[in-house]
């Protein structure tokens, strides 16, 4: 019989026990192995079947056990200390509070998803656990951030196979009573709700769930409550499930909803206000519209702002991070949607609907006009935007350049904080104590957490045998992993247990064993090692240099194409022949991968590039000393060196076809494999040893080790843009954003009478020499601006054959005399010729102002027309 309703019975604990309850509630102990080691030892039968969850745990210990650890003085010794320890972890000072920089009281960090813990299953992939390790990062920082998500009462879907290899969704119900969370209450002991307005007078309710994840608070947004109808209980029921309407539902909770939540959240708590909000992807991206909102409805000494002014002070404290290198994985949404769940009749009455609009449509060559993009809003509602690698920078600035015509991409003010992953969580723990024996516990705790060293030096007395015997362990228990999985995915597909005496020896922990686990899209090419399989045999076979394979990830529900190819890797894994060989794991999640990364020898990577943003599972797998060997795209483009690793080729030409592509790259990968990496793996020294490979082992942990840390993508974030905006936000009071949205339209409006009319260089010599300097002289018409309005440049630098100016150098000119009686002014200014060849030069004008976060910020210019420009072309050529 089943049940009619579900409900969770919570245990009582003893007194002296209390303290594991604040335990089992911080997250923390994700991240932390003696709080983890505390727990198991309350009952390891029963924390394995708990599969680590804390919460789970303590709700199945029976009470006599309980009785007994309240009574036990050497487990009571080790709960004061794990308490005292976080505790302090909460309330000490962290590298945040030793900066003597003015940083912000605080930051609201939104993202769709967030990869915690497995115990808190709210992630589909990357981009949620990146989320989870911005968090955790943030914690062991001490930064003070605010998180905000939704909950999804069904999560992201669970992965079986059926018989023949297709990928089959199971959706379990997910009960928040039963997770690391709890409800935010009023002080009167209600519920705390957050409300949006649906057309038609209907509304949207939502509880707000907090998971506390070390020292940040995590607000999640549960439509799940019986004041709503149940179309609105759904919104959140699945992430990134449903259709366009439920996605804009979806995101319309978690950027109105989520600032909504914040407020709440900070009355409650006393939590400072944040000053930066944080868009992780354009998903939350309405949160801009709902604190424009605000300002536009509470003028504390007057009036509230119009909208031009709050959407300055709006624009200076936002920073916007896109994930994606490509269109088509950007939300959109049909204008007339939008336009019906906003406005006099729905939500935000007070704004007008045509400005919503404006902000999210493609109004730019190529765009299409009729669709509102969820990241052109980010870019505009955002004055700070970066990408996730140093190579999607420069593809985002070039896919958004529209937005800031006139501009080359290189200008466009995108800039990007390479992803990083919380060491923590993704460090083997025998890794761990390997690299603490050398250096001591707390200094090697410290260098994971926060980083800030270039390199980890010390890692290089670690002797060659200790390293390779750890290297031994890893893979022996990733093999006992992979045998426990996959005879469970076989039980699952119907085999019976007569049918799987094979599993027992699939994989030997002696043999080369690379790893490859990710979503599957199609650009990430899961099935580019299938390319050849005669060659792939011989690999896999080789009698002298074998090599082994685990493969995991899951297609979206959607997405035929790529259950397709899960389902042609699964019928070669089905092979008798190369079965023991390579697997195919399904369900992939975090508690699988703490097991993948560190047992793998080799990480492989072949997506196409540059459609890579970053990729942080490489990094993950760095840090236990595993090898990468990729497609040179995200962070691997970037950080690369043929010490501790391997770049595929990437056969990218003009006129490539895509089935060629894939044959010449996956060649490459079959000769790098044949002919560099299984070599050097099994290759031995004097001492028996893989020596050549050991050192790769330890120049990845010592050189890639302190690049990949999200305590680095942290703190770049806080320097580099957090801080920035923090100060943005406080010299936009409401006077100042007043003054910027007027002189914005005023700059628009006289943009039109703005023009270079004259340029002329003076020599001191006939022929131009390195070190020589040039008088540049420009008559420029600014119409009803005046010369504070505007700056004048010389933009100069090397030119290709088509004149083209390369790493470009921008010398202000000044005003040297005007307006005369035609209104033009002359600006005058030194150009020193500081490269040799090719050389050239130009000028522009641009508008300036104090309070602009970019002089592209909107995206005018006026360079000279090419009657005018004949003299200010090519210097030499």
């Amino acid at each position: 019989m089943k049940a009619i309703r579900r409900f969770t019975v919570r245990p009582v604990l003893p007194e002296p026990l209390r303290p594991l309850s604040d335990l089992a509630r911080n997250l923390r102990w994700s991240w932390h192995a003696e709080t983890r080691e505390l727990f198991e030892s309350v009952d390891p039968g029963r924390w394995a079947d708990s599969q680590g969850d804390p919460v789970r745990l303590l709700g199945s210990v029976p009470s006599d056990r309980l009785s007994e650890l309240a009574r036990d003085q050497q487990f009571l010794q080790r709960l004061g200390a794990v308490a005292a320890d976080l505790q302090d972890y909460v309330t000490g000072d962290r590298w945040y509070q030793q900066q003597s920089a003015e940083l912000p009281a605080a930051i609201a960090y939104f993202s769709p998803e967030f990869g915690i813990t497995a115990a808190l299953p709210q992630y589909s992939g990357g981009l949620g656990i990146l989320a989870g390790d911005h968090l955790k990062a943030a914690s062991d920082l001490g930064v003070p951030l605010i998180g905000v998500g939704l909950l999804y009462r069904h999560g992201y879907f669970r992965q079986t196979l059926s018989r023949d290899g297709w990928q089959q969704e199971h959706y379990p119900v997910l009960d928040p009573n039963e997770l690391p969370v709890s409800l935010l209450r009023e002080e009167d002991g209600t519920p705390s709700q957050v409300e949006i307005a649906l057309p038609g007078g209907k509304s949207l309710r939502a509880h707000i769930w907090l998971a506390q994840v070390g020292r940040v608070p995590l607000l999640m947004l549960d439509s799940d409550v019986e004041e709503n109808d149940l179309g609105e209980r759904d919104v959140t029921d699945r992430l990134y499930g449903g259709g366009s309407e439920h996605r804009l539902l979806q995101e319309m909770l978690l950027g109105i909803g989520g600032v909504r939540a914040v407020r709440t959240y900070c009355r409650l708590t006393g939590h400072p206000e944040p000053e930066v909000f944080h868009t992780n992807e354009g998903h939350a991206g309405f949160l801009g519209l709902e604190r424009i909102h605000e300002l536009a409805g509470q003028g504390l000494n007057g009036p509230g702002l119009d909208f031009d002014s709050a959407l300055e002070a709006v624009r200076a404290g936002t920073v916007f991070t896109t994930h994606t290198p490509v269109p088509a994985g950007i939300d959109r949404f049909d204008r007339e949607l939008v336009a019906r769940h906003f406005g006099p009749h729905a939500e935000l009455p007070g704004i007008d609907v045509e400005r919503i609009l404006r902000l999210g449509m493609e109004t730019y060559p190529g765009g299409e006009p009729n669709l509102f993009n969820m990241a052109v809003m980010g870019l505009r509602l955002g004055q700070r935007a970066n990408g996730v690698s140093l190579l999607h920078g420069r593809v985002s600035r070039e896919m958004f350049a529209g937005l800031w015509p006139g501009f080359d991409p290189e200008e466009v003010p995108i800039t990007s904080v390479t992803n990083g992953v919380h060491a923590p969580t993704w460090v083997a723990p025998e890794v761990f104590r390997l690299g603490a024996r050398q250096t001591g516990g707390r200094r090697a705790e410290e260098a994971l957490a926060v980083g800030g060293a270039e390199r980890w030096d010390t890692i290089a007395g670690i002797p060659d045998q200790d390293i390779w015997d750890l290297r031994r362990v890893l893979r022996e228990q990733l093999v006992t992993e992979v045998r426990k999985r996959l005879y469970t995915s076989w039980r699952q597909r119907g085999a019976g247990t007569a049918e799987l005496g094979w599993i027992d020896s699939v994989l030997d922990p002696d043999v080369l064993t690379i790893g490859f686990a990710r979503r599957v899209p199609s650009y990430k090419r899961l099935t580019l090692m299938l390319r050849d399989r005669d060659r792939l045999m011989e690999l896999l076979l080789h009698p002298e240099r074998p090599i082994q394979i685990v493969v995991a990830g899951k297609a979206h529900p959607a997405d035929d194409g790529g259950k397709r190819l899960i389902q042609e890797l699964v019928r070669f894994t089905d092979d008798p022949r190369v079965r023991h060989r390579i697997v195919f794991l399904p369900d992939y999640g975090m508690a699988m991968a703490t097991k993948l990364y560190p047992g793998c020898d080799v990480w492989l990577n072949n997506p196409l590039r540059p459609l890579e943003a970053c990729g942080t599972s490489g990094m993950k797998a760095a840090l236990n000393g595993c090898l990468n060997l990729s497609v040179l795209d995200g962070w691997w483009d970037e950080w690369f060196k043929p010490d501790f690793g391997w770049a595929i080729p990437t056969a990218d030409g003009s006129g490539m076809d895509t089935d060629r592509r894939d044959d010449l790259e996956a060649q490459a990968l079959y000769d790098l494999l044949e002919q560099r990496v299984t070599p050097r793996f099994y290759e031995r020294g004097p001492e028996g040893l893989p020596d050549r490979w050991i050192d790769m082992v330890r120049q990845t942990l010592t050189q890639l080790g302190p690049k990949v840390l999200a305590g680095r993508m942290v703190r770049e974030y806080v320097e580099r843009l957090y801080a920035p905006a923090a100060r943005a936000h406080r010299a936009m009071d409401p006077e100042s954003a007043r003054e910027l949205a007027v002189w914005k339209s005023r700059m628009r409006g006289a943009w039109g009478q703005v023009a270079v009319d004259h340029v002329e260089v003076s020599a001191a010599s006939a022929t131009a020499e390195l070190g020589s300097t040039l008088g540049v002289r420009v008559r420029v018409r600014l119409g009803d601006l005046q010369p504070d309005d505007v700056e004048v440049q010389v933009v100069a630098g090397r030119v290709d054959s088509e004149d083209r100016i390369a790493d470009a150098s921008v010398v202000p000119l000044k005003p040297a005399g005007g307006p005369d009686l035609e209104g033009r002014w002359v600006y005058e200014g030194p150009l020193s010729l500081d490269r040799t060849g090719p050389y050239g030069y130009t000028v522009r004008i641009l508008p300036s102002h104090r309070l602009l976060g970019s002089p592209a910020e909107l995206g005018l210019v006026a360079v000279p027309s090419e009657a005018t420009g004949e003299e200010a072309g090519v210097l030499m050529r």
